[in-house]
Parts: structure tokens; C-alpha cells; sequence
């Protein structure tokens, strides 16, 4: 399928690895040009020259912490006039309750929730003067079924559904789309670190503890950063402009509910 979307230029954040790695070679299978952002410089290059070798397309990268002011000045000046935008940040240390404090909230909302806030701030009033625009936010399951040790980022990333949910039915009649897509167990490096905290704390192997969450999810394997970029590629389609302020879940069938 043809996606309509070749010659389109996209920014994606936190793209050097993982999820975001995933959804911008999926876009730059479908002809897209890149802006990738990343805090390291090296990883992220690495991915850009793969990327650019592998489906010819341009690819900037621009290495910042886009949760600082300089960042995002750094990076939306880097985007420009982008047709895509998505939105990614690594997901807050777990832990319990009487853990956090005041300053560990703060960091959380200014990875998870404020700076994919400034960045949609700073890129839709452009995307609706043209008429057409994407916004995705990658958000995780945990804002539809809570994760008791995550609560930093049940937080952070239920403040952005909630902003996405107005915004997105406020800006639909300009040809912009706002979603976003909430991962479960994907094969990354934040599921190796979950695995690693979770062996520490009952006091067995990562391998056991990793087997033991994978039978957590009734497709019976992790999901892939390919067929995550794969979805979130048509979400930023021609196709996909009438779907407006979904949350679309990718989790393997994890999320017990019916809705």
C-alpha cells in the first residue's frame, strides 16, 4: 500500500534506538525525509547513516536534550516547515510511591508531557496553514491500565492524553491529526532495564524475570520496534485523516478491557 506520504519531512524525537529508530525507518520506507533528535550524538548518527544508505532519503540529525529550551530552539529550528512531527522520551525511573518527590515530577512532566506540549505548540500552527500535518505521541499502555511501579510516567503521560484529547478535536477541521500510540513490552533497551530492576528486587535471574513478563502477554512474545514503526507510518498517512484523537494501543493483547 501506498501510504501518500513520499517527499513529506518528518522530526521524531528520542529516534536513535528503540521505538522512535523504528517508526523513522518505517517513514523513510515510504519516501519520508528525516529530522532525528537524540541526547547522544554517536547513536544517533549511526542510525542516520544507516537510514540514509538503506532507503536514500534525507536524514538531519540534530544531538540535544530537547526537554531543555536550547533543545527545542536547536531542534525546531533544524525541523523547519516538518509535515510530521512524533513525539518520544524515554519513560521516568520506576519505583514506589514514597519514592518521588517534588523534583522527580517535575523532570517527568518536562520529558513526558511539557515538551512533546511545546513541540505540537511550536509545529501546528504551520502544518495548519498548509493544510495537511501529523502529530503522533508515542505514550505507553500505562495511561489506559496503570503500572503500580511506573507512576512517574502514569502521571506525565495521562496529562498529555488528556491535552491531545481536546487539541486534536479543536484543530481537526484543518487537516491536522493528533494520536497517539501506547506501546506495551516492546524488545528495547527500557524492557531490558525494567528486567534488570525487576530481578534485583524479587532476587532471580534477568532471564527469569524476562521469561516471566513476556507470559504476561497473551500473544506470547515481545513486540518488535519494526511492526510499531509500521503502525506508526500509517498513522501518519493519507490514510489515517479521519482518525483524530485515538489512543491506539500496540500490546500484544495485554490490556484486558473491551474498549
Amino acid at each position: 500500500m501506498d501510504l501518500g506520504i513520499r517527499g513529506r519531512r518528518a522530526l521524531i524525537c528520542a529516534s536513535s534506538k528503540g521505538l522512535g529508530k523504528g517508526c523513522a525507518e518505517a517513514l523513510a520506507g515510504e519516501g519520508v525525509d528525516l529530522v532525528l533528535n537524540a541526547r547522544g550524538a554517536e547513536a544517533l548518527e549511526a542510525t542516520a547513516g544507516s537510514i540514509r544508505s538503506t532507503y536514500g532519503v534525507s536524514v538531519v540529525v540534530v544531538p540535544a536534550d530537547v526537554t531543555t529550551e536550547g533543545g527545542q530552539a536547536a531542534v525546531l529550528e533544524a525541523a523547519g516547515d516538518v509535515d510530521i512531527l512524533v513525539t518520544n522520551a524515554g519513560g521516568p525511573p520506576p519505583g514506589m510511591w514514597s519514592d518521588w518527590d517534588r523534583d522527580d515530577f517535575i523532570a517527568a512532566f518536562d520529558a513526558n508531557l511539557l515538551t512533546p506540549i511545546a513541540l505540537i505548540k511550536a509545529l501546528l500552527p504551520g502544518m495548519m496553514d498548509r493544510g495537511w500535518g501529523r502529530i503522533v505521541n508515542i505514550t505507553s499502555i500505562a495511561v489506559k491500565a496503570p503500572i503500580p511501579v511506573l507512576g512517574l510516567s502514569n502521571t506525565a503521560r495521562s496529562g498529555l492524553t488528556g491535552y491531545v484529547a481536546g487539541v486534536s478535536r479543536q484543530v481537526a477541521g484543518s487537516g491536522v491529526t493528533i494520536n497517539n500510540l501506547l506501546p506495551g513490552l516492546h524488545d528495547t533497551n527500557r524492557l531490558v532495564m525494567l528486567d534488570k530492576v525487576d530481578a534485583g528486587a524479587r532476587g532471580i535471574s534477568e532471564d527469569d524475570a524476562r521469561q516471566a513478563r513476556m507470559q504476561t502477554v497473551p500473544a506470547g512474545r515481545f513486540g518488535t520496534s519494526e511492526e510499531f514503526g509500521a503502525a506508526c507510518a500509517w498513522l501518519c498517512s493519507d490514510k489515517a485523516g479521519f482518525v483524530i484523537g485515538q489512543n491506539i494501543l500496540l500490546d500484544g493483547g495485554a490490556f484486558p478491557g473491551a474498549l
